[in-house]
């Protein structure tokens, strides 16, 4: 049903013009999506878009037409629901009433007494995807590359017919994949390849006679309506177990926080149990009236809205960034392997790495030439533009080759010293305007940069893990970084795909800081007694990606010793050294009990939770960031904190734990 766009881009139309084929007495309908802006505005159906439809329905039901085929304006077919708009709509009956009217008129376009073919030309989202299904047959182009339900998302579920029809199209898996997990795993969707593989579309076609070839089936449709459509897909039995295993899935990932998903499992279900059609829309009408007011759907709506307009905007810098050619980046460990790799398939421009370790530069070589012919074998890239990128890397185990570079990332082991040695080697040999960026996760950029000739060219662009998948990038401004070089970083950071994020020089940043301090909680919990896993389960009630015991394992007990000792330093109240995450810095797995006064789960819960709002009082009070809608969106992209959550002070606010502890 949903997919998050703004009011601005409502005015959606249905335009109607005929073709006309002169093996058919009758002529085609064809009908385009379409709200006049400009090619990159996404098309999306609010209100004035359904009576566009509706009064296009009015001639399309004359008795006068062949065929039909419903597509998008170039690269978009339609992004589903102008969310501003439906999201106001959020109490129960006004959300039922607004489910009912895209039932309706969807089942117009069901009913319609000819052959209808939707031709997925572009994006194809949440609503977009219903009014495809409700076509008699769909094609789809090469060049799309994104197909997709996000609504579980966003708190609620398909309203428009997508949970009944889905499954009774491609079967249970497949339907439980689309619908329910794919939203859930960082908002996976589809390309055009993989919806004709799965059978969402009947014909996969190149896109430069997309809507031709898209005329030509419904015309086949039309004249022979048995030999045009490929072999019907054996319905996938409803299994007991299929159903169960997700439903043990879904707890494992969300742990019961959000009920959206729960509730899509079950539509999906009871379209696969003997409802009939009509029987499913009363039902998603009701998890949309159920849904939509609920305090998850508005905080994840929130939490869109920050992440796809927010995250977006460029701060009001004063100077505008200089241009970037060539790229360095000093290290040749995980993290910067991860950095190089993403720097050359999202840039392109020559790429120098340089480590003191020859086998190490020999692994970051071999890691890039894996990925790329991993892309290769996937059809992303041909050979001969793999090739193209790997000539663009040079590695060295010197400085000189960085000469020519007009920016360079050091991603070197977490240790001041040595990354002020490694930024005061790099300013002896580039260029005056070369940007020196640093990613460390939690040290002072000011003091790294304060022995240099040059403070103000220095700033932090401080990626996370795993870079592939988390968009977030903290760019972090010292107390001498000028304009100039903090918006080349926040520009670099928006052609790599990310999502920057503006802070002040303060340790930790944001996103290492408020996590540290959640650490700092769990450790106390443990440190009076409690399990690891009675700890982990009850952080895990929030619907986080993975328990505090597991974050812990990823990041690796060394380095959040070292951000803890940071912090610590800083702030010895609120960051009290552990001397448990001591011991398992230094490989041994001992917890020291100080009291035996173990908390029950809600307890461990609501001390957690209050130490994070404390926290961001005090990051919202020294103005690392200006608001806390900058603290949700990094949570949000950071570090995976879901939606429903609203980033973390929404939900604050609904549990009453920041008024709370301001009274």
């Amino acid at each position: 049903m949903l997919h998050c766009e703004r009011g601005s881009l409502a005015l959606t139309q249905f335009k109607l013009a005929q073709v006309i084929k002169p093996e058919l007495e009758r002529p085609i309908a064809l009908v385009t999506i379409d709200n006049g802006a400009d090619h990159m505005k996404p098309t999306v159906f609010g209100r004035s878009a359904f009576e566009s439809l509706e009064q296009i329905l009015g001639e399309l039901e004359a008795d006068q037409w062949a065929a039909l085929v419903i597509t998008g304006k170039p690269y978009f077919f339609s992004a589903g629901a102008d969310l501003e708009e439906f999201s106001l709509r959020g109490f129960p009956e006004l959300a039922r009433e607004d489910s009912r009217t895209g039932h309706e008129l969807f089942s117009r376009v069901r009913a319609l007494p000819y052959p209808t073919v939707a031709a997925i030309n572009g994006a194809c989202l949440g609503g977009g995807v219903e009014l495809a299904l409700h076509c008699d047959a769909r094609t789809v182009s090469t060049a799309v590359r994104h197909f997709a339900c996000p609504e579980c998302l966003l708190g609620i579920v398909p309203g428009w017919g997508g949970t009944q029809l889905i499954p009774r199209l491609v079967g249970a898996e497949t339907a439980i994949a689309f619908v329910v997990e794919n939203p859930l795993r960082q908002n996976r969707m589809l390309d055009g390849r993989k919806a004709h593989e799965l059978g969402f579309a009947d014909r996969l076609l190149e896109p430069a006679e997309f809507v031709d070839e898209s005329i030509a089936f419904v015309v086949e449709l039309a004249t022979d309506p048995v030999g045009a459509r490929p072999g019907a897909r054996p319905p996938v039995a409803p299994v007991a177990d299929v159903f169960g295993r997700a439903r043990a899935h879904l707890d494992d990932t969300v742990h019961g926080a959000a009920p959206a998903p729960y509730r899509a499992l079950d539509l999906v279900e009871g379209a696969l149990s003997g409802w009939s059609l009509d029987e499913g829309y009363r039902a998603e009408e009701d998890a949309i009236a159920d849904l939509l007011p609920s305090p998850q759907a508005q905080a994840s709506l929130y939490a869109f809205d920050l992440v796809e307009h927010r995250a977006k905007q460029r701060p009001p810098f004063g100077a505008e960034p200089r241009p970037v050619g060539r790229i360095g980046i000093v290290g040749a460990g995980l993290m910067a392997t991860q950095l190089a790799a993403l720097f050359l398939r999202r840039l392109e421009l020559p790429l120098v790495i340089a480590d003191v370790d020859e086998q190490a530069l020999e692994r970051v070589r071999g890691a890039i030439e894996a990925e790329l012919s991993g892309l290769v074998a996937k059809g992303r890239y041909d050979e001969g533009k793999a090739r193209f990128l790997a000539s663009l890397v040079q590695t060295t185990t010197g400085r000189e080759e960085f000469a020519d570079c007009e920016l360079v990332l050091e991603a070197v082991f977490e240790e001041l010293e040595l990354k002020r040695r490694v930024l005061a080697e790099l300013e002896a040999v580039v260029g005056p305007s070369c940007v020196l960026a640093t990613n460390t996760s939690a040290l002072s950029v000011t003091a790294m940069a304060a022995g240099l000739e040059h403070p103000e060219r220095v700033v932090g662009m401080h990626f996370f893990n795993p870079v592939a998948v988390l968009p977030l990038v903290e760019v972090v401004r010292g107390e001498q970084t000028d304009d100039e070089t903090a918006a080349t970083a926040f520009d670099l950071a928006l052609k790599l795909r990310k999502r920057p994020l503006l802070v002040e020089d303060a340790p930790a940043f944001v996103v290492n800081r408020i996590l540290t301090r959640l650490l700092s909680a769990v450790l106390a919990t443990l440190e009076r007694g409690n399990s690891i896993e009675e700890t982990d389960e009850a952080i895990l009630r929030l619907g986080l990606p993975m328990a505090p015991s597991v974050l812990l394992q990823m990041v690796g007990p060394r380095v959040a010793q070292h951000v803890l000792e940071t912090l610590h330093a800083t702030y010895p109240d609120r960051f009290p050294l552990s001397q448990t995450l001591a011991n398992y810095a230094d490989g041994r797995k001992e917890i020291v009990v100080i009291e035996q006064s173990p908390l029950s789960q809600d307890e461990i819960l609501d001390t957690a939770l209050k130490a994070i709002a404390d926290e961001i009082h005090h990051l919202l009070e020294e103005g690392v960031v200006p608001s806390a809608a900058d603290v949700d969106a990094a949570l949000i992209l950071g570090a995976g904190f879901p939606f429903w959550l609203g980033g973390i002070t929404k939900h604050l606010e609904h549990l009453g734990i920041s008024e709370r502890m301001a009274s």
